[in-house]
């Protein structure tokens, strides 16, 4: 690509005038200047650049997701977004080691000053919440309060035009909701794949009933911890009961797109599942990363403040906890271990299933069968 614009100076290029002029200690203008709130400004500085990245990247991921059919060639371009935003949540997470290089006291030498400014009223960092799928309902009541007390107008504006956009939870819900494979013909892999259960079941129950190390007290609290995993499959089997849970918020996908997800985990060696699988582990590792993050800045509130009330009038450490535990938006990937069962047992996908989810081309040297795999 030529360059017609003229010469580029790494200074104006990077606007460094702007950036390298936008730190203000308020305590400078005091008459006891604290020495670590430039550091406390620079660090939040840099998350709310890091923030703005991860919007970027995600918005990217969406509008691939929002114009269906995915074309299969855009799976690489998800991934590889995915994955920067991940090595991005590690930098953020290294931040907080930057920033607890700062004690209590020194925090304290400025605290006050920022008061009623808060963490809280990082909007990017909402706009990323909201973008994942964490919506206002289901965020814990002092945050929904916050959300309208502590928020300027204009903020609470943009943000309820964010949350009216499809999140990525949703996209990807309506993604896996078009996934072939499960009904083919007359195979039916959930009826196969029941039984497969079943026999799993019976057999995890011999195992307790002929254990002779468990006293029978033992075997009985095994049994019925196997009577509730029971019951999780139940549920799996049964689209209804399923989708009260679903109304009852202990789902965020729908029934077909949680057995999608869950035929990717189960066969995931095939070769046009490898890219799914990766997407979902990704999605998975981003929501672990954020909490990860969540639950750092929590510990690091509790040493700067112990139980005192946060510079926005929360309730520090409890409040910050709080939103790592409610804040969480794939928590239906994590669940999908629940229903894994031993490869040794899964059922044998029919020959033509198996040979749409693989690699083929015909040609001079293609076997007898006319199919050679790439």
């Amino acid at each position: 690509m030529s360059n017609d614009l003229g010469n580029v100076y790494y200074k104006n290029y990077l606007h460094l005038d702007k950036i390298l002029g936008a730190q203000e200690p308020i305590s400078s203008q005091t008459d006891n200047p604290a020495h670590d709130e430039l550091l406390f400004i620079i660090v939040h500085q840099a998350y709310e650049l890091w923030f703005k990245q991860i919007i970027f990247e995600l918005d990217s991921v969406k509008r691939i997701f929002a114009d269906p059919p995915v074309d299969d060639k855009q799976m690489g371009t998800i991934i590889a977004r995915l994955d920067r935003i991940l090595t991005i949540q590690s930098l953020l997470l290294d931040q907080i080691d930057v920033i607890e290089t700062m004690t209590p006291l020194d925090f304290l030498e400025f605290r006050d000053l920022l008061v009623p400014a808060s963490g809280f009223q990082s909007i990017q960092f909402k706009e990323i919440e909201i973008r994942l799928g964490v919506k206002r309902e289901n965020r814990i009541p002092a945050d929904r309060e916050f959300m309208k007390s502590r928020l300027a107008v204009e903020d609470q504006e943009h943000l309820s035009r964010v949350e009216q956009q499809p999140s990525l939870v949703e996209l990807l819900n309506d993604w896996l909701s078009r996934m072939p494979f499960l009904e083919i013909g007359e195979f039916s892999f959930w009826r196969h794949y029941e039984k497969a259960v079943e026999r799993m079941l019976q057999t995890d129950k011999k195992i307790i009933q002929q254990n002779p190390t468990l006293s029978e007290r033992e075997k009985e609290y095994q049994i019925d911890e196997l009577i509730a995993t029971q019951s999780k499959f139940d549920t799996l089997f049964d689209q209804d009961k399923f989708e009260e849970l679903k109304t009852a918020g202990k789902f965020r996908l729908s029934h077909r797109s949680f057995l999608a997800a869950l035929f990717i985990n189960l066969y995931r060696n095939e070769p046009m599942l490898f890219l799914p699988f990766r997407l979902l582990t990704l999605l998975l590792e981003i929501d672990e990363s954020f909490t990860r993050w969540r639950s750092r800045h929590a510990l690091m509130v509790q040493r700067m403040l112990g139980s005192k009330i946060g510079t926005g009038g929360s309730s520090g450490h409890e409040y910050l906890s709080q939103t790592t535990r409610q804040n969480r938006v794939f928590m239906d990937l994590y669940n999908l271990a629940t229903f894994l069962i031993p490869r040794s047992d899964l059922p044998e996908l029919p020959r033509e299933i198996r040979r749409s989810l693989g690699f083929h081309f015909s040609g001079q040297n293609a076997n007898s069968s006319g199919e050679s795999s790439a």
